[in-house]
């Protein structure tokens, strides 16, 4: 009996040592570059802000995280070359070598580079406090008078006036069809906290068409994220299309006890999911206990498919909000990994980076290995055909170089590098086999010292939609350098 119990300590110690890990996973973090927050920091030159965003893109990648959440759009401006809004006066654009900088295409192609997605986050009603206005910002206001609502000193874009959708939609299709993202995100898709007073009624008078007031309100911000929906994947229908929704849906109560997205701010998030018009959701799951873990499973049961990925509030860590231990962020984790959701968001980064209570320090033992994003079967099922050519030969003492040639001509495929010992044991579902996932060249850098175990290695292509195809040739490499002499 002591024995059985002294092994079941073990068994729970190595557990809680290395955490389960998923080979499938959204490991996303939400990098906020308002107010100087995450990126850029205050005072730096165009050349200092493009170096620190590239320590925090390798900072994530030695993470293994697979998903940036990029902030390309605050209260009304933006992030990159717009011709509608103007650029957030946080950039400095002006580069020593004199070419202009652009934050979103300098973000998603370095995130290219470390194996990971780049997902444009917008802000979407809000447009800023009514004394923080630019002048570019107050021509804006006088040439949309009707489409801006003045709500406790914010201004807010009017749901409820169909020239909105026209307007977001503008900005929407900017960046889609100007830049080569991974993903569009949608915050603050919802009315103002407290809005009894939101100034709409003459709108609701001119559009309600008979419906309540609470309900068309809720149609409004339907309406739009089925248009942005089906726009996006009209035209490029690869780019996942998510929100960050209210945690709490509605009360599980039911008696509305606890602010939640469908009766305080008219977020019908369940809905889209049943319309297929979300593609994922990020519930800003930033509470816990009773409001955390059966929130959670809710979301799960009307996934209708769809990639559900919580929100972790780490910034809930700091002694200024609520001073969380860290272990109630790594529950979180830990039950969401025992669960059926798809991965898991943080916010924000600047936690992570700073390693609040030792967070980041946890995320090293979490995520042991690299990850494949899941697949988006719904909008495609169609695996690419397996890379071939495939070879493995020595760069240095210290490095190994794979290569291969794609499986056809087509450039929109990424690739995941395997290596498993002995050749049977080939298995694409455990992560502890996967050297690389993500991957945009036809080659990958692996440190590899000298060593008499060799392993075997493959690689499989993924189309954009991470339908993964079948593993190419399986090839064999020792790397021992006295043999190679």
């Amino acid at each position: 009996m002591k024995r059985f119990f002294l092994a079941f300590l073990l068994l729970l110690l190595y557990l809680r040592a290395y955490p389960q890990e998923s080979a499938t996973q959204i490991r996303a973090v939400w990098l906020t570059t308002n107010w100087h927050l995450d990126w850029p920091s205050s005072g730096l030159s165009a050349d200092g802000q493009k170096r620190e965003l590239l320590n925090i893109l390798d900072s994530l990648q030695k993470l293994n995280f697979n998903t940036v959440l990029f902030q390309v759009r605050i209260r009304g401006s933006v992030f990159y070359r717009s011709k509608m809004e103007p650029m957030s006066s946080f950039v400095r654009t002006n580069t020593s070598d004199g070419k202009p900088f652009d934050p979103l295409t300098f973000a998603i192609e370095e995130c290219h580079k470390r194996n990971m997605e780049c997902h444009a986050w917008m802000v979407t009603y809000p447009l800023g406090s009514q004394g923080a206005f630019s002048p570019k910002k107050q021509d804006f206001l006088s040439r949309n008078q009707e489409l801006c609502k003045l709500y406790k000193g914010e201004w807010y874009l009017d749901p409820g006036n169909p020239k909105t959708d026209e307007y977001l939609l503008s900005l929407v299709k900017e960046i889609v069809d100007g830049y080569d993202v991974d993903g569009i995100h949608f915050d603050y898709i919802r009315y103002p906290d407290e809005n009894t007073n939101f100034p709409d009624r003459n709108t609701f008078k001119k559009y309600g068409n008979g419906e309540s007031l609470d309900s068309w309100r809720r149609s409004n911000v339907t309406r739009f994220v089925t248009q942005a929906y089906k726009y996006v994947k009209s035209v490029k229908p690869w780019v996942q299309v998510s929100s960050s929704p209210i945690g709490i849906y509605r009360s599980l109560s039911g008696r509305g006890d606890k602010w939640s997205g469908f009766e305080s701010v008219f977020q019908d998030s369940y809905n889209w999911l049943k319309l297929g018009v979300q593609d994922a959701v990020y519930p800003m799951m930033y509470y816990e206990d009773k409001h955390f873990y059966p929130y959670v499973d809710d979301w799960l049961k009307n996934a209708n498919g769809r990639f559900v990925v919580p929100g972790l509030g780490v910034y809930k860590m700091l002694s200024k909000e609520q001073n969380w231990e860290l272990q109630k962020v790594t529950r979180q984790i830990d039950f969401l990994k025992s669960s059926n959701a798809n991965g898991e968001a943080y916010f924000r980064l600047g936690m992570i980076l700073d390693n609040v209570k030792g967070i980041k320090d946890e995320l090293l033992s979490y995520y042991r290995n690299p990850a494949k994003l899941p697949p988006m079967n719904w909008l495609n099922n169609e695996p690419p055909a397996a890379p071939y050519n495939f070879q493995i030969h020595r760069t240095d003492s210290n490095t190994v170089q794979l290569s291969w040639d794609p499986p056809s001509s087509n450039q929109n495929l990424t690739y995941t590098v395997y290596s498993f010992y002995p050749a049977d044991s080939i298995d694409l579902n455990n992560p502890e086999n996967i050297v690389g996932s993500g991957v945009r060249n036809t080659e990958l850098t692996l440190k590899i010292g000298n060593s008499s175990q060799g392993k075997y290695y493959a690689v499989s292509a993924s189309n954009r939609f991470h339908i993964e195809g079948r593993i190419g040739e399986i090839a064999y490499f020792l790397p021992s350098l006295e043999i190679q002499k």
